[in-house]
């Protein structure tokens, strides 16, 4: 019995010794390789000894890069890859559309004001000075019946024109403020008187507080006597709408600004900044409808 054992044992070395020549180690591995994978199968030396099969897990299957049919990891456009866990914002169309519109109409309005404000500043620096129905001349302040520095300055250019011969008419305009004894129509009608213009070449608008009021008075008056072509005197600033407002109420209007006026510098580049805001909205919705909202 001993030399049966010893001979089982010297067998079974014999096959051990085989075996981890075969595969290298005591637990040798033999691959098997299928068509674009390659797995690694651990045998061991239990399994070849005693002729029992021994179940194992299979080694993880690491399919080769750019194997055929192996989808590579999805990469969005522009090549930058998807990473699995971090959220993909995605830009709606109609979104990007909005924008555009956005930008596309501010850059329109800031255009469209820039040449209304250039319009404003030329209009201002003209003189369509020419013979014409009527010279009206716009109000301003006035002070117990002796006009302001702004509004002489617009008188003593009417005078200027009246001694040039360019009418027989001259309108002038504006209300009085509560607790006045005099309107700026008077004060301005005055002022003409003493210096050499008939009264009864001057008529009187004097009932307004406003531009738009002032001329629409001016064309009632105008009407009655079956005129329309007037040439308006004011300030720099304030031409361009006069005469909108003007052409708008149906007149054929021309503008001589005053030369003279105390408005200068910084403060008649404001208020040409402030011209140019209302009579672009103006052109849009209407001098009377802008009136009624700005009052």
């Amino acid at each position: 019995m001993t030399d049966r054992r010893r001979d089982e044992d010297i067998d079974r070395t014999g096959l051990a010794a085989l075996v981890a020549r075969s595969t290298g180690e005591l637990t040798g591995e033999h691959s098997r390789t299928a068509p674009g994978r390659t797995t690694s199968v651990s045998t061991p030396i239990d399994e070849v000894l005693t002729g029992h099969t021994v179940v194992s897990s299979p080694a993880p299957v690491t399919p080769a890069h750019g194997t055929a049919g192996v989808d590579p990891a999805p990469t969005p456009v522009g090549g930058v890859p998807i990473i699995e866990g971090l959220p993909v914002t995605v830009a709606h169309p109609w979104r990007r559309r909005i924008v555009r519109t956005v930008v596309l109409l501010l850059v329109i309005g800031v255009v469209y004001y820039g040449v209304t404000l250039f319009q404003v500043w030329t209009v201002g620096r003209s003189d369509q000075a020419r013979p014409v129905d009527a010279i009206v001349v716009m109000g301003a302040a006035q002070y117990d019946g002796i006009p302001s520095p702004l509004l002489q300055a617009r008188l003593d250019h009417v005078l200027a024109l009246w001694n040039d011969g360019l009418s027989d008419v001259v309108v002038v305009t504006g209300g009085n403020q509560p607790g006045d004894r005099f309107t700026e129509a008077s004060a301005s009608a005055a002022y003409l008187v003493a210096r050499g213009v008939p009264a009864e070449a001057i008529l009187q608008e004097d009932a307004s507080h406003n531009s738009y009021d002032s001329l629409v008075g001016v064309r009632s008056v105008l009407r009655e006597r079956g005129l329309s072509r007037v040439l308006l005197v004011s300030d720099p600033f304030h031409s361009l709408r006069i005469r909108l407002i003007a052409q708008e109420l149906g007149l054929t209007a021309y503008v001589s600004p005053t030369r003279s006026s105390p408005v200068q510098g910084g403060d008649a580049y404001l208020r040409e900044a402030k011209e140019a805001a209302g009579i672009a909205l103006g052109r849009i919705i209407g001098f009377d409808r802008l009136l009624s909202i700005t009052g």
